[in-house]
């Protein structure tokens, strides 16, 4: 694994995390990772208008994530960032009902490509986002990961946002379950700047 890299998903990014998103239908359909994002015209009418929502959104500095490089070649991200550039999760309703105060960040989808999947690129992403928002200034970190069970197996599609286990090995603890079989997992990121 010492041969990965992690590169934020900036303008200069874009075109190895677009290469990515293409080698797989635009992620789950053409999703283009804009289903968390602040809805607009163009989210979720067609394929090419969430890619276009996405590339607006990396260029204006208001999405962002970790991007995994094996060498030139984008292997998997990390999406992360604040409550306003992502307002929409799963299960909102119950985690309003239940919410204590909102965090200053969330990690809310990852992607892996599929030839490098059960490898810890998942993890590396997750730990690229949380290096990425102590560079950023740190604060409360909030991930949404799926508690599955020891041993049962699951698809790779389906698990948009990893584990339970993953994000412990991580450094964040369990807050509360989120809708059926989802968690809300929180860390304290410090400031790296410092």
């Amino acid at each position: 694994m010492d041969d990965h890299e992690i590169r934020p998903l900036t303008a200069e990014t874009w075109d190895a995390f677009a290469d990515l998103a293409e080698r797989h239908n635009g992620v789950w359909g053409g999703c283009w990772c804009t289903w968390f994002h602040p809805a607009c015209e163009e989210k979720g009418q067609t394929a090419e208008g969430n890619r276009a929502y996405k590339e607006r959104l990396v260029r204006e500095g208001r999405a962002h994530a970790a991007l995994v490089f094996d060498g030139d070649t984008a292997i998997a991200w990390a999406e992360y960032g604040t409550p306003a550039e992502l307002p929409v999760i799963h299960h909102q309703k119950q985690y309003l009902a239940t919410l204590d105060s909102l965090p200053d960040y969330r990690i809310t989808c990852l992607f892996v490509d599929k030839n490098h999947r059960r490898d810890g690129v998942a993890e590396l992403a997750v730990r690229g986002a949380v290096a990425l928002i102590g560079e950023a200034g740190g604060g409360i970190v909030e991930g949404y990961p799926h508690d599955v069970p020891p041993g049962k197996k699951v698809s790779a599609s389906f698990l948009y946002n990893a584990t339970r286990t993953l994000y412990e090995r991580v450094g964040f603890t369990f807050v509360r379950p989120k809708g059926q079989g989802n968690t809300v997992m929180r860390m304290e990121v410090a400031d790296s700047r410092r």
